[in-house]
């Protein structure tokens, strides 16, 4: 009989909500059977209401229980590299949220302590998996566009209200920076899949509001070891009528261009003309990812998305805003 990964939350916030949580149910060998929150009341909430049988206000305990037998932590990023160090010690995967965690000093701590203790250590940069952003790279691996190039970002759009208000996504204590690595985190993961490690990184950046004090505009031009190079600019304090999520790879014979959050139609430009292709996210849209380290763990699958790539993104964040 194969045996079921019984999955514990650590910090079951809003992204645990849709994205993340109930898919912890619905793959095949999987289920979600603990939460944890520091108010216990919350932590009540969403276990009624999602059925899951235990809950927590103190994560050591969710940790220790013998019931759980893998952690996913969704808490913000200053405590993801605690946790996960706490989880892996008890013997117990662990699958983080993204970024990995606040700097690239924690991801190296927490991959020091996956190779000692021989435990896995994944990391919730699902793009990787989703339909659309792997059509790109079928596009790209196909020849489509000929040879890649360069790789241009740009992503721009106005402050939201938690952002005015100084939520924790821009405290830099909280979450390592701005959003720029909440956001372009995901973006630098997915070229990372796309073409490998980025050899070469650097940037400037700069704080334009009255609302908080990270970075608030970033430029950035890096290249890869295959000798594409790539360019980006964000901006989330910028007008409404500059509000733009581009990404485009550019080659010798087309050029691909995508959303990187939007997940507007993929879009191939040829001499032959424009093709177009949907996203088809699931659901729940980190279904594929969680399925993808249920079966790494239960049958020694591999799985797209570790702590070792990750920690990569989260070098080149760091890289390109260390000047700003």
């Amino acid at each position: 009989m194969t045996k079921i990964i019984n999955w514990g939350i650590i910090g079951c916030g809003d992204v645990t909500e849709k994205k993340s949580g109930p898919a912890f149910n619905k793959v095949d060998h999987s289920k979600l059977i603990a939460v944890m929150r520091r108010n216990l009341l919350k932590a009540k909430d969403y276990a009624l209401r999602h059925h899951v049988p235990y809950y927590y206000n103190d994560a050591a305990s969710l940790i220790a229980s013998p019931e759980v037998d893998a952690i996913y932590i969704a808490t913000p990023p200053s405590t993801h590299a605690y946790y996960a160090i706490q989880a892996m010690m008890a013997g117990k995967p662990v699958y983080v949220e993204k970024p990995m965690a606040s700097s690239y000093k924690e991801c190296q701590e927490m991959n020091r302590v996956s190779k000692e203790t021989g435990v896995p250590l994944f990391v919730a940069y699902y793009r990787r998996t989703l339909p659309g952003f792997l059509k790109v790279k079928e596009l790209i691996e196909s020849d489509s566009i000929g040879k890649p190039l360069a790789v241009n970002i740009r992503l721009t759009r106005p402050a939201n209200i938690d952002e005015q208000n100084k939520g924790w996504r821009v405290d830099r204590s909280i979450a390592g920076g701005g959003i720029f690595h909440d956001l372009a985190s995901h973006q630098f993961d997915f070229l990372d899949f796309l073409f490998g490690p980025i050899v070469e990184a650097q940037g400037c950046s700069s704080n334009n509001n009255h609302w908080y004090e990270v970075e608030d505009t970033v430029s950035a031009c890096y290249k890869f070891s295959n000798g594409l190079v790539g360019n980006g600019l964000w901006s989330f304090v910028a007008a409404n009528e500059a509000k733009e999520d581009t990404m485009e790879i550019i080659g010798s014979n087309g050029v691909v261009k995508f959303s990187g959050f939007d997940h507007q139609a993929i879009e191939l430009h040829t001499q032959g003309g424009v093709l177009e292709f949907p996203y088809l996210n699931p659901e729940n849209i980190q279904y594929n990812l969680i399925k993808q380290v249920t079966e790494s763990l239960l049958f020694g699958k591999d799985c797209v998305s570790t702590g070792l790539s990750a920690a990569r993104t989260n070098k080149i964040l760091e890289e390109i805003t260390r000047n700003g």
